[in-house]
Formats: C-alpha cells, structure tokens, sequence
C-alpha cells in the first residue's frame, strides 16, 4: 500500500504560501504558510500533519494491542505535541486518555508503552517519544 500527498509552494519563504493536499482530498489545497509554520498564522503547518499523523496511528495502535489483550474499548483520546526547535523537531509527546472495560492501570500502561515504540510513525521519526496516559 502506497499514499501520496502534494505540496506547491509559491514565492519566498516568508512571504510565500502553499497548499497541500492529500489523496484521500481529506486535505484538498489546505493553506500553509512560514506564518503557519513559525507565527500564528492561518493555515496548518508539517509539525501539525506529523502531530495528526502520530496521535492517529499510535491510537490505532493502542486500540490493536488493548483488543488482543481482550479488553473492551470505550474511547480513546490521544494528543500529540511536536517540539520544534532550531529546525529540529526535538520531541513528540502523547497525552492519552481512555475508557477500557477491564483492563488494570499496570497492564493498560504497559501497553501504552507498546504502542509508543511499535505504531508505524513512532518508528519513523528519529526524535525523542514520550507520553503521559491516564486511564478514565
């Protein structure tokens, strides 16, 4: 299985914008700018994409290995902040919550951090992965 997105920028970095789009067109000339990127501008940005990309497929994750395990899954909710810093994305950061029928806070942790190493974009990126998870 193979997926694709496109991004065309236009002009100088900071005065310049793009627009990325997706194959699904889940994204479908989305405007990212450097005022996106590095100021409060409008528009998304790659850190955001790649804190959407990681949060979704570590929860996908979790989910698989909590199912295996033979728990019940109520919800899950997982927030991802990327560090950007001189360049460098430095950290990604999943704050968990979630409602698990039967599962013991030792064995859901457990798990968690199964997920954190094992999910496709955790293995992907070359930065320090951390996470925080509360069980509800």
């Amino acid at each position: 299985m193979k997926r694709n997105a496109t991004a065309v920028w236009e002009g100088s970095l900071k005065e310049g914008a793009g627009k990325i789009s997706t194959q699904s067109t889940t994204l479908n000339n989305a405007q990212y700018s450097f005022g996106a990127r590095f100021e409060e501008g409008v528009g998304t940005n790659p850190e955001e994409l790649i804190a959407a990309a990681h949060s979704g497929c570590f929860t996908m994750q979790l989910s698989a290995y909590i199912t295996e395990a033979g728990h019940e899954i109520d919800n899950i909710e997982t927030k991802c902040d990327i560090d950007f810093q001189d360049g460098s994305i430095v950290s990604s950061h999943l704050t968990v919550q979630a409602k698990v029928k039967g599962i013991n806070d030792a064995d859901f942790q457990e798990l968690v951090t199964k997920a954190e190493t094992n999910c496709p974009i955790s293995k992907l990126l070359n930065t320090k992965i951390s996470s925080t998870a509360t069980l509800q």
